[in-house]
């Protein structure tokens, strides 16, 4: 994915989304989504590596808005970007503890683990009405970026370029640990963890080590999300979010980084669609486009689009 044409392609569709968001005031909410869901779903594909997947990660989404709220209310005048970081160390700092006893675990004890403890937060954000809004969520004011107070249209488009950046600087970074000793050790975990140990490798301790990434990853989608709505709710850490960020995760495929934002626009795409003219048929669609991508493209859409070409009649001589 280093080749020219791949990096044209990067270059392109940044180039779309910014002229969308630009031409089409509308559609910067849908892009925006898009991008944070992107990020979440990538959160989630770096655990895929390893065989493993979260029914509750939806929860450090939670934390990440909450945490960005929770800092506008407190220091009135804080600017966006402090607040969105505040957020994702607050997902670091829970992922940190969370991976020191789920760690030990694999498989569906590993996903149950983390589902249970989703809905504990989410019971809690639901009834702590005096600290997090309860159901009807947390607002807050609408932060300056960058030291500058913005309009709402400007401050959409702004968060737009936000969201963009670090979509290419985050996707960057995680193939670059997916590249790295660490992530090749993520995958041997899926493969045959026994013999990691016999060399003297604790999966333990890598495997916390990449919970830990995949809870900050998803602590940003959750505070960016949270700074462009100026809300947070608890539905945020709900687990039919953690089952879409699942979802789109097995849509794009773990083979590279990027395949979590493919998975996430066409995801962003269906839901549109569906909401268009199939108003009743959008979990129809949803299933369906996941069934055909498990038969015919298992390893997803990035997989689909990276895989070997055949052979010609005189490569093979």
């Amino acid at each position: 994915m280093r080749t020219p044409a791949s990096l044209a392609a990067v270059a392109l569709a940044v180039m779309l989304l910014l002229g969308a968001g630009w031409a089409w005031p509308w559609s910067r909410m849908p892009i925006i989504t898009f991008l944070c869901f992107g990020l979440g779903a990538l959160g989630l594909t770096v655990l895929m590596r390893a065989g493993q997947v979260s029914f509750g990660h939806a929860m450090y989404a939670a934390i990440g808005g909450y945490g960005t709220a929770f800092t506008v209310r407190a220091f009135p005048g804080v600017d966006g970007l402090v607040a969105a970081a505040a957020g994702v160390v607050a997902s670091l700092a829970v992922g940190a503890l969370v991976a020191a006893f789920v760690s030990r675990y694999r498989g569906i004890f590993f996903g149950m683990l983390n589902l249970g403890l989703s809905m504990v937060l989410f019971s809690l954000a639901g009834k702590l009405y005096a600290w997090t809004g309860g159901t009807d969520g947390l607002r807050f004011e609408r932060p300056s970026l960058l030291g500058m107070a913005m309009e709402r249209g400007q401050f959409e488009l702004a968060m737009l370029v936000l969201a963009l950046m670090l979509a290419v600087g985050v996707t960057w970074m995680v193939q670059r640990y997916f590249d790295s000793c660490s992530g090749q050790v993520m995958v041997a975990i899926r493969t045959n963890e026994t013999r990691l140990e016999y060399i003297g490798l604790s999966a333990r301790w890598v495997l916390a080590q990449g919970y830990v990434l995949s809870a900050g990853l998803v602590g940003l989608a959750g505070a960016l999300l949270a700074l462009v709505q100026s809300l947070v709710t608890p539905e945020s850490g709900y687990w039919i979010r953690s089952g879409e960020y699942v979802f789109i995760a097995i849509l794009g495929g773990s083979g590279h980084a990027s395949g979590a934002f493919l998975g996430a626009a066409v995801f962003e795409l269906i839901k549109l669609t569906a909401a268009a003219y199939f108003t009743n048929a959008w979990q129809i669609l949803l299933g369906a486009t996941l069934i055909a991508v498990i038969f015919f493209a298992p390893q997803g859409i990035v997989g689909w689009l990276r895989r070997p070409k055949p052979a010609t009649p005189q490569e093979a001589l």
